[in-house]
């Protein structure tokens, strides 16, 4: 057994379901090896001073319940101007100016460590899918970096199958944009997957090459670790790990299970949940950044009302043009909902802002989630059992929603190829009711096979995580390669 302890750089991007799940992989290296100790590098976009930052918020109150092998060291925030940008060529500037922050941060860790004999070597990077930019820096110190993919492994292999298509084919992703029909065969799916359904950065002649870039680098790292796990994704990470990539660790569901102190508002959301029958209602959620226009809301609302089932719905007021493009809550919910709606369904329905998410999903009363397909949501809602009637709006949620319904049956389809990209607030196709209800009875059935095989991928999804489980070991290889290479 080797004695010398090791210490991992972590670069996790700002955005909640980036910087949650790396912390969260943190714990469980750290709980793993005792030799392992973990960095993690807040870096934090420039928010406006009235939006709470939700990086902050969340390494304040996780700080206190992480084990002292994990530090956290807020870097300084550097001014941009992301005015005229899109938010792919807003990122890549982005990280690119927060180099020289990680390269000193990293610059005065090795050299407070070198004086001791007992301080933990400086052993690697694990930088998001993001922050690719940040392998040049690893390299720097002479150490390996390893990417940590918020996403599915299928995203893995669909990207990675357009990089050969456009480097072997001389292929332009944006051609897609206007043949939503044609289709792709992905290494590792059954199913062609219709350019409908591929991300929206892909149809973009500035984006498509920044985002792409990632996915080149990413080919330059030493392995990849993968929020998913092998019983969700098999085909797929059969078919990555024989493909030139970089090993590839399934090491999720990697998930915040105890988000940490409960407020008001969840307090009095759980109480309400505790009044309904045990599966009984549908939840309504579409990410810390999905907000609909009045007329979308509208529709919702009388999809809710005729289908008479309880419900519980998260609605978030749409940002304002050109301010930061995160939605709020309304101060009155009126504002958004039809003349009414709020007295007629009193009794089965309630209607909340920001949404505590995994309580609502954890508790016995729920049956069914109306998502957006974050990757996050979906492992949350297989983690918990809980069916997924889909309505995706931006980056990979329209491939993710594809491969809920076609790929695995693990999902219904509300719709599948609904976009709503950031920072773009024009609706371009509004859902009507009579769709939006039929997806909400669908996935509240109570026998459907779907049903069946979510409860059957919960087990699974469980006992990944468990000693001995598919995951675990996969951390566990992942944490050999990382000694080895401190050789």
């Amino acid at each position: 057994m080797i004695s010398q302890s090791a210490e991992l750089i972590f670069v996790p991007a700002p955005g909640a379901g980036h910087l949650v799940s790396a912390v969260e992989i943190a714990k469980h290296l750290v709980a793993r090896d005792s030799r392992l100790s973990v960095t993690v590098l807040i870096i934090t976009f420039p928010v406006a001073s009235n939006v709470r930052s939700p990086t902050k918020f969340f390494v304040s109150s996780s700080a206190t319940s992480v084990s002292e092998r994990i530090k956290f060291v807020d870097l300084p925030e550097s001014p941009i101007d992301g005015a005229d940008l899109t938010i792919v060529s807003f990122l890549s500037s982005f990280f690119e100016k927060k180099k020289p922050l990680v390269r000193d941060a990293v610059r005065k860790l090795v050299d407070s460590n070198s004086g001791s004999p007992d301080s933990p070597r400086l052993a690697g990077f694990v930088v998001d899918m993001f922050c690719t930019t940040m392998i040049d820096v690893a390299d720097e110190f002479g150490v390996p970096s390893y990417v940590f993919y918020t996403s599915g492994a299928g995203c893995i292999s669909l990207v990675s199958h357009m990089l050969t298509l456009i480097d072997e084919h001389n292929m332009d992703s944006t051609d897609f944009k206007d043949k939503p029909d044609s289709e792709l065969l992905v290494p590792g799916f059954t199913n062609p997957v219709p350019a409908k359904v591929l991300p929206g950065v892909l149809f973009d002649k500035v984006a498509a090459p920044l985002f792409l870039n990632h996915y080149r680098r990413i080919r330059s790292s030493k392995g990849i670790l993968v929020n998913s796990f092998m019983e969700l994704e098999s085909n797929v990470i059969l078919s990555l790990s024989h493909s030139e990539l970089p090993p590839i660790y399934p090491v999720g569901p990697v998930l915040n299970l105890n988000p940490g102190g409960s407020d008001k508002k969840t307090e009095n959301i759980v109480a309400w949940l505790d009044k309904q029958p045990p599966s009984s209602v549908v939840f309504l959620c579409f990410g810390s950044m999905g907000s609909f226009g009045e007329e979308q809301a509208k529709e919702i609302a009388l999809a809710l009302e005729r289908s008479g089932i309880r419900f519980l719905w998260s609605l978030r007021k749409p940002p304002q043009r050109g301010k930061v493009p995160v939605p709020s809550d309304y101060t009155d919910l009126n504002e958004a909902l039809p003349e009414g709606f709020l007295d007629r369904t009193a009794e089965i329905g309630k209607v909340i802002g920001w949404a505590p998410q995994v309580a609502i999903l954890a508790h016995p009363a729920v049956a069914g989630f109306v998502s957006h397909c974050g990757w996050n949501s979906t492992l949350e809602s297989l983690w918990f059992g809980v069916p997924v009637a889909t309505w995706p709006m931006y980056a990979e949620q329209q491939f993710n929603a594809f491969q809920l319904v076609r790929e695995l049956g693990l999902a219904v389809e509300i719709k599948m190829d609904y976009r709503k990209e950031l920072g773009n607030d024009v609706e371009a196709v509004i859902l009507r009711a009579e769709e939006i209800e039929r997806g909400i009875k669908s996935v509240m059935e109570h026998d459907s096979d779907i049903r069946k095989r979510v409860q059957e991928m919960t087990d699974k999804s469980r006992k990944s995580m468990l000693n001995g489980g598919s995951s675990y070991s996969s951390l566990g290889r992942f944490i050999d390669d990382v000694m080895q290479s401190m050789h």
